[in-house]
C-alpha cells in the first residue's frame, strides 16, 4: 500500500495507491465518511465495466448508495449534462451533509466534482480515478469544472476531495489509446520537475515496460503534484508549471472541437511545439525539443498538427489563464526545469508568429 499526504490544512487529504484497493473501497472511505448515503457520479463507459461492482462493494460496507450515469466524452463535459446530473442527484435524496463519488476518468473526475462543490452550495467528494490521466494528474489536486462553447474548462473551482483511492488494476480494461494519452502528463512530469524521471520513462524498452512499472509512476507523479499543489492550491504562483503544453493544448482540442485527439495527445503536441517556440526566442536550451520528440514518439504519441499557430490566437484570448490580456506561457529551459513568462496578447500575435 502506498500512502500519500496532500497539507493543505483543513483541507488535507490522502492518496491511497494499491493494486486491488476497489475490492475493499468501503475500508477508506470509512476513514473520511461516517453517514450513509452515497451517490456514484460515473459515465456509461466506466459504468458499464465496474458501476454495478461500486455499488454492491459499498453496499457490502453498509452504505446506501445510488447511480448517475452520463454519456462518456469531452464533449458531455457542458452545463446540458451538468444540469441533467444535478436534476439526478436531487431526485436521488441526497443531502448536504452527504457524499459523492466521482468514479472514472479525468472527464467524470471534473463534472461529478464540480457537481460536487456547487450543489447545496457543496457536498464531500472523493475521486476513484480509472484513467492513467486521472491517476496521474486530473484527480489530485481540487481542480474541478466544465466547459463552454468558448473553451475547456473556463468555468469551474477549486474543490479539494476528501481522499483520492487509485486501484491501477483499472488500467487493464482501458485501450492503449487511453493509456498513451495519460502517458502525456506522466511525460509532463519529467519535463518540467524532474530530469531523473523523464531518463527513467526514456531509459522504459517499450509501453509493456511501462506498465509493469505502474504502481510506482502513479506515485512518483502523485508526489511531484502534491508538492507543487502544497506549495500553490490556488494556481497563482509554481502551480501554472502544470499548465506546460496546456495553453496550446486546450486550443488545439478547442479547435478540433474536442473530437480529433484525446486531452493528452492534445498536450503531446503543445508541449512539443512550445519547446520547440522556446527554442526560437532562445528561452530554451537548443536541442531539448529533440529530446521531446524522442519521448514522445516512443510512447506512440503526436507531436505535429497541421493547425497554425494564428488559428490558435483567438482560442488562446478565451483560455482561463488569460488574465487581463496577459498569458502566462510556460516555456522549458531545459529538461527538469521550466520558466513562467508573461505575455500578452500582442506579444503572441506580432512575436511569437514571426
Amino acid at each position: 500500500m502506498e500512502k500519500l499526504h496532500i497539507n493543505l490544512d483543513e483541507k488535507s487529504y490522502d492518496i491511497f495507491i494499491e493494486k486491488g484497493i476497489f475490492e475493499e473501497v468501503g475500508k477508506y472511505i470509512s476513514k473520511v465518511y461516517k453517514k450513509k448515503k452515497i451517490v456514484v457520479v460515473t459515465d456509461t463507459n466506466v459504468d458499464r465495466l465496474y458501476g454495478d461492482k461500486l455499488l454492491r462493494n459499498l453496499q457490502n460496507s453498509g452504505y446506501t448508495a445510488v447511480k448517475v450515469v452520463f454519456n462518456a466524452g469531452e464533449e458531455n463535459k457542458n452545463f446540458d449534462i451538468l444540469t441533467e446530473v444535478y436534476e439526478k442527484i436531487i431526485d436521488s435524496g441526497i443531502k448536504r451533509g452527504d457524499l459523492l463519488i466521482a468514479f472514472g476518468g479525468g472527464v467524470v473526475g471534473d463534472l461529478a466534482g464540480f457537481a460536487a462543490s456547487t450543489i447545496y452550495r457543496g457536498i464531500d467528494f472523493i475521486q476513484i480515478p480509472t484513467t492513467l490521466l486521472a491517476q496521474v494528474d486530473s484527480s489530485v489536486g481540487g481542480k474541478v469544472a466544465v466547459d463552454t462553447t468558448r473553451g475547456k474548462n473556463l468555468v469551474g473551482s477549486f474543490y479539494q476531495p476528501k481522499v483520492v483511492i487509485i486501484d491501477p488494476e483499472f488500467l487493464k480494461t482501458l485501450d492503449k489509446r487511453e493509456v498513451r494519452s495519460g502517458m502525456a502528463e506522466v511525460i509532463k512530469y519529467g519535463v518540467i520537475y524532474d530530469i531523473e524521471f523523464f531518463d527513467y520513462l526514456l531509459g522504459k524498452e517499450d509501453l509493456k515496460g511501462f506498465m509493469a512499472d505502474i504502481k510506482k509512476i502513479i506515485k512518483k507523479c502523485c508526489e511531484i503534484k502534491a508538492k507543487i499543489v502544497e506549495k500553490d492550491e490556488l494556481d497563482i504562483g509554481i502551480r501554472m508549471i502544470l499548465n506546460f503544453g496546456h495553453t496550446l493544448g486546450h486550443a488545439i482540442e478547442k479547435y478540433y472541437n474536442y473530437t480529433k485527439y484525446t486531452h493528452g495527445e492534445a498536450i503531446s503536441i503543445g508541449m512539443y511545439e512550445i519547446t520547440r517556440l522556446g527554442e526560437k526566442l532562445g528561452i530554451t536550451k537548443a536541442g531539448e525539443s529533440d529530446k521531446i520528440k524522442q519521448i514522445l514518439k516512443k510512447y506512440n504519441l503526436p507531436i505535429e498538427d497541421e493547425v497554425k499557430l494564428e488559428d490558435l490566437i483567438e482560442i488562446m484570448k478565451t483560455d482561463k489563464k488569460n488574465i487581463s490580456g496577459i498569458l502566462n506561457f510556460i516555456f522549458l529551459s531545459e529538461i527538469g526545469k521550466v520558466e513562467i513568462k508573461k505575455v500578452t496578447e500582442e506579444e503572441i500575435a506580432n512575436k511569437l508568429l514571426k
